[in-house]
């Protein structure tokens, strides 16, 4: 599988004809080198959202509304399909939807979740995506938290973590995370996007080095092989 970083926690997961785009904040979001017209004809098989802050729900509407999937909690598919995305899938933390291209388990995160017009956005979540036989987990902005090591008995292939603090855990946090989590590979994100994420992507990737994990710190657009 294919993990190509797009900036902030926007990530673009390829496995052979399939393509899953995570998070996808391109409008605004200063580092991503990627424009929506063309992420537009990318043929995405789903878009997955781990919560409605403007900075991960971004541009969903625009991919809902030209039929792909876009996929969240009840509060977030509900929103997508109130709002003209026909094929929005709406579940819930503990469950897994199943497609074609793969699956998606979602996941508890500690943070909070509303749209941009001040909506309720249902529970943060994280994300555990199954594409091409790679298990990636995608934290979404949360805290470090105990039951990480729940998520981490699934075997993951890789863990993509923010690290930027403020509005999550920080990099020594993350690096934490990864004894309870035990991927093989992990990608720092969520961080120097705007000024408060002063988080040293650096320092998470020392610090993960250490315990063994093969930490990948990706520049916006850089793709890497998991």
């Amino acid at each position: 599988m294919h993990l190509r970083f797009l900036g902030h926690s926007t990530f673009l997961l390829t496995s052979g004809e399939h393509r899953v785009l995570i998070d996808p904040f391109l409008e605004g979001n200063p580092t991503c080198p990627v424009g929506l017209e063309e992420a537009l004809g990318w043929n995405l098989s789903a878009v997955l959202i781990s919560h409605a802050h403007g900075d991960h729900w971004g541009n969903a509407l625009d991919f809902g509304r030209a039929g792909v999937p876009v996929i969240g909690t009840a509060e977030i598919g509900g929103y997508a399909a109130a709002h003209g995305a026909p094929n929005a899938v709406a579940m819930n933390i503990g469950g897994t939807f199943r497609a074609g291209w793969g699956s998606v388990t979602l996941t508890p995160a500690w943070h909070s979740s509303s749209f941009p017009d001040g909506t309720y956005g249902g529970m943060p979540t994280g994300l555990v995506v199954e594409l091409g036989g790679v298990r990636v987990y995608h934290a979404g902005d949360t805290s470090l938290f105990s039951d990480m090591r729940l998520i981490g008995d699934s075997r993951l292939d890789a863990a993509l973590l923010p690290v930027g603090d403020h509005f999550t855990m920080g990099p020594e946090e993350a690096a934490r995370a990864l004894d309870l989590l035990r991927p093989r590979v992990a990608v720092p994100m969520h961080y120097g996007t705007f000024p408060p994420l002063v988080g040293d992507p650096q320092v998470f990737a020392r610090e993960g080095q250490a315990r063994g994990v093969d930490v990948r710190v990706l520049a916006p657009g850089e793709t890497t092989e998991v």
